[in-house]
């Protein structure tokens, strides 16, 4: 299940359609609440967990309002990038890696993930662990529950959530997160937290919050489930031949059909063999590597990236061109 993050939404190439506004809900809030409650405890959550999660709950107006009216930034992909992989940003990713190391290279050793991606993903997810989100968990869901545009999607977080309140994982104040109801460091939404969060300090919880190495590990092990192939780079940088038209591109490797929309970005791919054959070069001006392995090409205005299948585990994470590229370019500068 891919990731609901607290990303801001980039306008890379179009202008993002007009939300049509939803219809008002059929039940009052407090109507809503008691079925809600049945629901809950039905789906065998605790009545202790129901009782305290959901005592005195109201929506929050600001919730909806961030949801209708996300924000739109209007930049290119290197322009993002420019902003995002700054100079201060590599060396506070640098400095990080570093501190901790020692954790990072047991956690890499036993997900097989490289720890520069790790910390290039804890980086870009929560400012390395500075801000992971603010507003209570229950009533951020709560509320998007409640609000019909994705009603459905968003009732399933909540019970999600309140299943981790009834682990024990963390404690109801604790429990906070984005607008959306990601959640902690890493920025899991709740039902995958189920899947995904570690206890890799052996606590007895899954604390994404304050516990690095559940955040490292929680991290490395969501990428390893979601198909991260340890010793294969997530890909790089290329310079194609002025001989390599769009038209020429279309021709040999089309864009993708099926996935998200950044995947439907990206070509088919094809072994490295080819695209070697094609002319494309790596920024040092070498030809690409002679191999089997196949990669796809992610046009990006006046750069062009040729990227491996373990790209695609950073699209599942967050399927988004600016943010795949943003974690395999910090990380390639990390160690």
């Amino acid at each position: 299940m891919r990731l609901w993050l607290t990303c801001i939404i980039l306008a890379l190439s179009s202008q993002l359609p007009v939300v049509t506004p939803s219809p008002p809900p059929s039940q009052t809030f407090d109507e809503w609440l008691v079925a809600l409650r049945a629901d809950a405890l039905a789906r065998g959550i605790s009545q202790a967990t129901v009782d305290s999660a959901l005592k005195d709950l109201e929506p929050a107006p600001t919730v909806v309002h961030r949801d209708r009216t996300q924000a739109e930034l209007v930049l290119t992909l290197g322009q993002y990038l420019d902003r995002r992989l700054t100079k201060g940003t590599i060396r506070t990713a640098q400095r990080l890696a570093r501190e901790h190391r020692p954790l990072l290279m047991r956690v890499s050793a036993q997900y097989d993930v490289p720890a520069g991606v790790i910390v290039a993903v804890w980086g870009l997810e929560s400012n390395f662990g500075r801000f992971s989100g603010v507003r209570p968990t229950i009533q951020a869901l709560a509320t998007l529950a409640y609000d019909p545009r994705r009603a459905d999607m968003f009732r399933e977080e909540l019970f999600a959530a309140l299943r981790i309140l009834d682990s024990g994982d963390v404690e109801p104040d604790a429990m906070r997160g984005s607008w959306a109801g990601a959640i902690g460091q890493p920025q899991f939404m709740p039902s995958s937290f189920l899947q995904y969060a570690q206890d890799f300090d052996k606590d007895g919880r899954r604390d994404i919050w304050t516990s690095l190495p559940d955040v490292f590990a929680s991290i490395a092990y969501y990428l390893k489930t979601n198909g991260w192939d340890e010793g294969v780079r997530w890909g790089r940088e290329v310079k194609v031949p002025k001989t390599f038209t769009p038209e020429r591109r279309e021709a040999v490797a089309p864009l993708r059909t099926r996935g998200c929309q950044a995947e439907r970005e990206m070509t088919v791919a094809l072994p490295l063999t080819r695209w070697r054959a094609l002319g494309l070069r790596t920024m040092s001006g070498a030809r690409v590597p002679s191999s089997t392995i196949e990669a796809s090409l992610v046009p990006a205005g006046k750069r062009n990236f040729l990227v491996y299948p373990n790209y695609d585990a950073l699209l599942d994470y967050n399927c988004a061109h600016a943010y795949g590229l943003a974690v395999g370019l910090l990380a390639d500068r990390i160690y």
